[in-house]
C-alpha cells in the first residue's frame, strides 16, 4: 500500500513563535501563509505542517498520490483503494472517502494510542 508523502500537522498556539523554533532547526518554509494560520515547513525530506486554530492535537498525515516535494507521482494507490483495505483489515475509519467520487478525497482513523492519522488525498 503506498500512502504517499507523510508529514506531522501539529497544533500550535502561536504560529510566529513556532515557525522562528523551526527554522532555528532548519525548516524553511514550504507552502501555507500566517494570513491563513498554517505554514507547511520542509528540511530535506522532512516535513512539518504548523496550525494555529485549525484543529486539536498533532496528526499524522498522509498525501497519497504526492512526494514529499508535493510533486504528483505517476504509480499511487487511490485513497479509495485504501479505504476498503483498511476496512477490510477490520480498522474503524473516524471519517471516510466517498467511495463513489474520484480525485481529491481525504479518511481518518486513530491508532491505538489516541494519534489521528489523516489521509488527504489532493489529486
Amino acid at each position: 500500500m503506498k500512502l504517499g508523502a507523510f508529514s506531522i500537522s501539529l497544533s500550535v498556539k502561536d504560529l510566529k513563535t513556532s515557525k522562528e523554533f523551526y527554522e532555528k532547526l532548519g525548516f524553511d518554509v514550504f507552502g501555507g501563509s500566517m494570513e491563513h494560520n498554517y505554514l507547511i515547513m520542509k528540511n530535506g525530506n522532512a516535513l512539518i505542517g504548523l496550525f494555529q486554530g485549525m484543529f486539536q492535537g498533532n496528526i499524522l498525515t498522509f498525501n497519497p498520490g504526492w512526494d514529499e516535494h508535493a510533486n504528483n507521482v505517476k504509480n499511487f494507490d487511490d485513497i479509495r483503494t485504501i479505504q476498503k483495505y483498511l476496512k477490510d483489515s477490520g480498522l474503524t475509519l473516524t471519517s471516510e472517502a466517498d467511495e463513489k467520487t474520484e480525485g481529491p478525497a481525504s479518511l481518518m482513523l486513530t491508532d491505538p494510542d489516541g494519534n489521528v492519522i489523516l489521509l488527504d488525498q489532493h489529486r
